[in-house]
């Protein structure tokens, strides 16, 4: 892939993830970016995946839990989260926006 591509706001349409959760997702071939607008109590059951993740925070908190850890991540707060690490995530009584890096790309999202 070697075009470049210019994606704008209205290009960027929120659809449904988890129940409370929006997203939208743009990918390359080795590497994407996803955006998700969380309402309260959205909770990403215990999960792993292939792909490395980096979340930063935008707004609001958002926990993760993972082995016998727990941390809430506040806004400009980032964790990276390596192939197959088991973990899960949720908010509290607010909501929050988040960016996440994936790397290789989760094809799942961008369908």
């Amino acid at each position: 892939m070697n075009k470049i591509t210019l994606y704008r706001k209205i290009d960027l349409q929120l659809k449904p993830s988890v129940p409370g959760a929006k997203m939208w997702a743009v990918g390359l071939e080795k590497a994407m970016l996803t955006f998700f607008e969380l309402e309260p109590n959205t909770v990403f059951p215990e999960h792993l995946h292939e792909a490395e993740q980096i979340t930063l925070v935008l707004e609001g908190e958002l926990t993760f839990t993972y082995g016998a850890e727990t941390v809430t991540l506040k806004a400009g707060d980032v964790i990276a989260i390596p192939s197959n690490a088991v973990h899960s995530a949720f908010t509290g009584n607010t909501p929050c926006k988040a960016v996440d890096a994936w790397s290789p790309v989760r094809k799942e999202f961008l369908k």
